[in-house]
């Protein structure tokens, strides 16, 4: 049986009164309005981005590049806490279905090369907590009061991460072109007379 939007939302209130960690609590504040609500991929792109900070030494305020490997909730918090969007270049998302992010920090100016870190949620990890394994695995359906839980108290321990090395992507001049078909403008990437929606 569904429960209704007002008893998941006193259940969830009721989990967070638990979480001691003042920071992460404040993560949350914030994250709930942009997302609507904490689900449990929010959640992990919340803990996702505390790793990445860790691992790359983010300082307040510095930049950082995100690829996110699927586009279902965990995005957000990299966009609402870290200001990386899509429409800042910051985000981009490479929608493979995968509990994965690659975060790295900007690049100097003229450097080629960055190091950066890839996180991935693990199933050889959260074989340790039953219940999450299972709705990982979609092999049983739960509600996110039930696994958000879990994932606060499992923390950084159901995460693998790697360090990666990433080509920094040259600035090319944006070429803006005049559709021969439609006649709307579009910025074109190579020698294209018509745009994407004309193409296709």
């Amino acid at each position: 049986m569904h429960k209704n939007s007002d008893e998941e939302k006193h259940n969830m209130e009721a989990i967070l009164k638990h979480v001691k960690d003042p920071e992460l609590l404040s993560q949350i504040e914030k994250v709930v309005p942009f997302h609507g609500f904490l689900t449990s991929g929010a959640l992990i792109g919340i803990q996702m981005l505390n790793i990445a900070r860790r691992e790359l030494d983010v300082r307040n305020g510095e930049r950082i590049y995100v690829t996110c490997e699927t586009k279902n909730c965990m995005p957000d918090p990299f966009q609402i806490l870290a200001g990386a969007t899509i429409g800042n270049n910051g985000l981009k998302i490479n929608n493979l279905g995968k509990m994965a992010v690659t975060v790295n920090k900007q690049a100097p100016e003229g450097v080629q090369g960055m190091k950066g870190v890839r996180i991935y949620f693990d199933p050889e990890k959260t074989k340790d907590y039953p219940k999450l394994h299972a709705w990982y695995l979609n092999t049983e359906k739960f509600h996110h009061e039930e696994i958000v839980p879990i994932l606060l108290e499992a923390g950084e321990k159901v995460y693998s991460w790697k360090s990666v090395d990433l080509e920094v992507p040259v600035r090319e001049k944006k070429q803006v072109q005049c559709c021969k078909s439609c006649g709307e403008m579009f910025i074109r990437h190579d020698n294209e007379l018509l745009c994407g929606g004309c193409t296709e």
